[in-house]
């Protein structure tokens, strides 16, 4: 049995929940499974997400929305030893409605606020892959928007 032949595929468990992973398919695994590289990137999205509601919260921000559209690259090439995520990059989109008796923070504290969740994020002080920020604000009506 060689390299292409064996199942990439593998159940792992955190908890009540478990889940059926597989290699990324540049490495001969299942495309319809997550993959390692994957979970890591979801975790610094999800870790940015959490932190930035709880610095949002500490601020008294009322967040409407926030979606990522989080990605990493790594060279496939093998050139750069050891392999390894070259970035990640998150791109949170936040939505925000202006409280009624202050109205809506500047655009520069709502990403000062998303550079202080990323310095308190614990997934993304725990890699050694950089990760960037490059996040979207928009303000809404309080009025208008329902989530």
């Amino acid at each position: 049995m060689g390299y292409r032949d064996y199942d990439r595929s593998h159940r792992m468990a955190a908890g009540p929940e478990s889940l059926t992973l597989s290699s990324d398919p540049a490495f001969l695994g299942d495309p319809a499974r997550l993959n390692p590289e994957q979970l890591v990137v979801m975790a610094a999205s999800s870790c940015q997400l959490l932190s930035f509601l709880a610095v949002a919260a500490r601020a008294r921000l009322d967040v409407r929305d926030y979606r990522d559209d989080a990605t990493a690259t790594m060279a496939e090439s093998g050139a750069a030893q050891p392999m390894r995520l070259d970035e990640i990059v998150l791109r949170p989109r936040i939505v925000l409605a202006p409280d009624p008796r202050t109205g809506a923070p500047s655009e520069d504290r709502v990403r000062h606020l998303v550079e202080v969740a990323h310095r308190e994020c614990f997934i993304a002080n725990s890699l050694a892959t950089p990760v960037r920020i490059e996040p979207t604000v928009t303000f809404v009506d309080q009025a208008t928007f329902t989530a």
